[in-house]
């Protein structure tokens, strides 16, 4: 028996990225489903990635570094990376058969459009390309088997890459404050490096540091933690892309780019709060000013509106 063909598709970026990727991989993996999908990602996305059915193998990958492959030229490669020959360029080193890229400088394939909803783009990549349709909402991750440190918590996440994209922390423990005060169980989420950013809020919201899960849980525990969420607040950032993959209640704070490029998909239990232009500087090193311009109590408003009607799934 001959060995399967295999498809090799590039998503080495962030939590946020590879999220708003999944509905492109299960595309590819529609186009051809006799093959073996590989998906080339950063070693610490790789729990995360094997929670997406469409993938049989994870193959450490670095940005814009060559990939470490060892196999045969594979049938399929797609860049789920960039525009541009510098992540084409990857892809195409392994000399696959087939190689699906947006449209560069040596490149042939569909146009690139710099107003399109990252989601969307992705699919319409593989749509275009293959010739299959592509479901924007097909987000959805498996539930990790590891279990949760804690379920029904009322999930408050302040930390994001930049600080542009960071809503003021005391903000955020005013937002604690409101839901401990409403008798939820609050817990502060993060990652190691955003441990004294938790602890900080959680104090100022007169939290215990029990309430900190920020450098305790694993990407996996993390995961499953939202998906036994009762509800999440966050900014823009990859937290905010869990909530939508486990369609859990979600308030997500937009400041420099704005919610029609990365927000979530327009479900009901999720709600976007914005007051931009889409001017700003994702990787600006101070606080947006559109970000800037949401008060607490907007957010806290919004939470007991989508609290009191259950964060049910009401398409908008």
């Amino acid at each position: 028996m001959s060995a399967r063909p295999t498809a090799v598709v590039l998503r080495p970026l962030g939590l946020g990225d590879l999220l708003t990727g999944v509905p492109a991989i299960r595309a590819v993996r529609a186009a051809v489903p006799d093959h073996r999908l590989v998906l080339a990602t950063t070693t610490a996305l790789a729990p995360l990635a094997g929670l997406v059915d469409a993938v049989d193998e994870v193959l450490p990958a670095r940005e814009l570094e060559p990939l470490d492959w060892s196999g045969p030229p594979p049938e399929l490669a797609v860049d789920l990376h960039g525009k541009g020959p510098a992540s084409h360029v990857v892809v195409a080193d392994l000399h696959p058969q087939r190689l699906l890229t947006f449209a560069s400088p040596g490149y042939p394939g569909p146009t690139w459009y710099p107003d399109e909803h990252e989601v969307r783009r992705w699919c319409r990549l593989v749509s275009e390309g293959l010739g299959v349709d592509a479901d924007p909402d097909a987000l959805d991750l498996a539930v990790p088997a590891v279990p949760p440190p804690v379920t029904g918590a009322a999930l408050v996440h302040p930390g994001a890459a930049f600080p542009g994209r960071r809503w003021p922390p005391e903000r955020f423990a005013a937002v604690a404050r409101w839901l401990a005060g409403a008798g939820h169980d609050v817990r502060v989420t993060g990652g190691p490096a955003e441990r004294d950013l938790a602890l900080a809020v959680a104090e100022d919201a007169g939290l215990g540091e029990e309430a900190v899960l920020a450098g305790r849980t694993t990407t996996l525990e993390l995961a499953a933690t939202v998906a036994a969420a009762r509800v999440v607040v966050s900014g823009d950032t990859g937290v905010a892309h869990l909530a939508s993959a486990y369609r859990r209640p979600s308030v997500v704070l937009f400041g420099p780019v704005s919610p029609a490029l990365w927000g979530p998909p327009p479900r009901g239990q999720h709600v976007v709060l914005w007051h931009g232009d889409g001017t700003g500087d994702p990787w600006g090193t101070g606080l947006d000013p559109a970000l800037a311009r949401i008060p607490v109590d907007e957010v806290t408003g919004a939470l007991e509106d989508l609290l009191a009607r259950g964060g049910h799934d009401q398409v908008t």
